[in-house]
């Protein structure tokens, strides 16, 4: 999954250099509500598919949500530290670090909010986010605790970083990081909307 990300990136840089990227970026802008609402309905599927995630929502009853609790304040106070040292505005770095890792979903959803340059800091730092999870999450299961894991993860502990979760965790940390990655996902749009205009 990162190295076709990575792919797409460079592909599109090529694009871009090459005098073609106008037309394409063109044709994406004018259909930005669609692209968003195919990775909403996409993010549906993948919670639809994880059959026995009701179950263990009943199970762990209020305590599921404190690890996304901490994954969003960690974020955000991320966020508002690299407002303080930037040239952007809080409301723009506390709205990228709201991406908690979905770098698809907050590059796009940016990029219609504050513009091309926003969007592409928003995609490439949840980028780098998910890309360093897969090197963190070795370390900080030995380290720290399994939970870290699950934070550093942030809204790709049920997706792309699950792998990473199962060879270095445990059964029950990899159940906690998919109700993570669900929660996150769902919160996401609502984070970024919210931190761009409130700040």
């Amino acid at each position: 999954m990162v190295i076709l990300a990575l792919l797409a990136l460079f592909s599109g840089i090529a694009c871009g250099l090459s005098g073609a990227g106008a037309s394409v970026l063109s044709f994406l802008t004018s259909h930005v509500d669609v692209i968003l609402c195919l990775l909403m309905f996409l993010v549906g599927i993948s919670v639809g598919l994880h059959r026995g995630l009701l179950t263990n929502l009943r199970k762990y009853h209020i305590r599921i949500f404190i690890i996304p609790a901490g994954v969003v304040a960690g974020s955000l106070a991320g966020g508002m530290l690299c407002g303080l040292v930037t040239p952007f505005s809080m409301g723009e770095s506390t709205a990228v670090a709201c991406g908690l890792g979905w770098y698809s979903l907050t590059g796009v959803t940016l990029g219609n909010l504050a513009g091309a340059q926003i969007g592409s800091i928003a995609f490439l730092s949840n980028l780098m986010r998910e890309i360093f999870s897969f090197f963190c999450i070795p370390i900080l299961s030995r380290r720290l605790n399994s939970y870290s894991c699950i934070a550093s993860a942030g809204a790709t502990s049920e997706d792309t970083t699950l792998p990473m979760m199962i060879k270095y965790t445990d059964e029950e940390t990899v159940v906690l990081s998919v109700i993570n990655g669900v929660i996150c996902s769902a919160l996401v749009p609502v984070l970024i909307s919210v931190c761009y205009q409130i700040f």
